[in-house]
């Protein structure tokens, strides 16, 4: 038979790893610590709101809307927009280094500069659309991935490009567009 003791002294490392492990395992940010100060990124996001026209036998897709969202790696920010082909005046800004270390952490930590750029089929039904671009330089190596809004691709859109997707809106949402 087991001595109480041996069972007390053998539940104590299990109890201080339960205690150590279950914030990480409840929490379901990314950690900012995954972004150093060494790490060079930089950021170019891009929004088309785009719209099928039809010319009888031919049909062509045009941009109504186009969004520019480019973020460089010490927080400076350039908006551009281009509206029914009229180019607006750029805005420029910072970002807060809380915001792009989160931007960083979250590229780097989920591997998003290793998803290959694959190409979504967009339905042949689809008249008006958002197509999103994103192209990310995380220290010297590149990746631009490409997609549609997921209601018009039956292809399966990885819900980390939409994390990026969401967190590169909600700094375009404070310019008030």
């Amino acid at each position: 038979m087991i001595k109480p003791i041996y069972l007390v002294l053998g539940a104590i490392p299990i109890i201080a790893a339960l205690l150590l492990v279950t914030p990480l395992l409840l929490k379901n940010e990314i950690p900012t610590t995954a972004a150093n100060y060494t790490d060079n990124i930089e950021i170019e996001y891009t929004k088309h709101q785009l719209k099928k026209i039809s010319y009888g036998v031919t049909e062509r897709v045009g941009a109504q809307k186009t969004e520019i969202l480019y973020i460089k790696n010490d927080g400076d920010i350039k908006y551009s927009v281009t509206d029914q082909g009229y180019l607006k005046p750029d805005v420029r800004s910072k970002l807060d280094e809380a915001k792009l270390d989160k931007i960083k952490a979250l590229i780097k930590e989920t591997g998003f500069i290793t998803i290959p750029s694959e190409s979504f089929k967009i339905m042949d039904n689809a008249t008006e659309y958002q197509k999103s671009n994103v192209k990310i330089t995380l220290n010297g190596r590149v990746n631009q991935i490409h997609w549609p809004q997921q209601n018009v691709t039956e292809d399966f859109i990885p819900p980390i490009i939409t994390m990026v997707e969401t967190e590169l809106d909600l700094i375009i949402s404070e310019f008030g567009e």
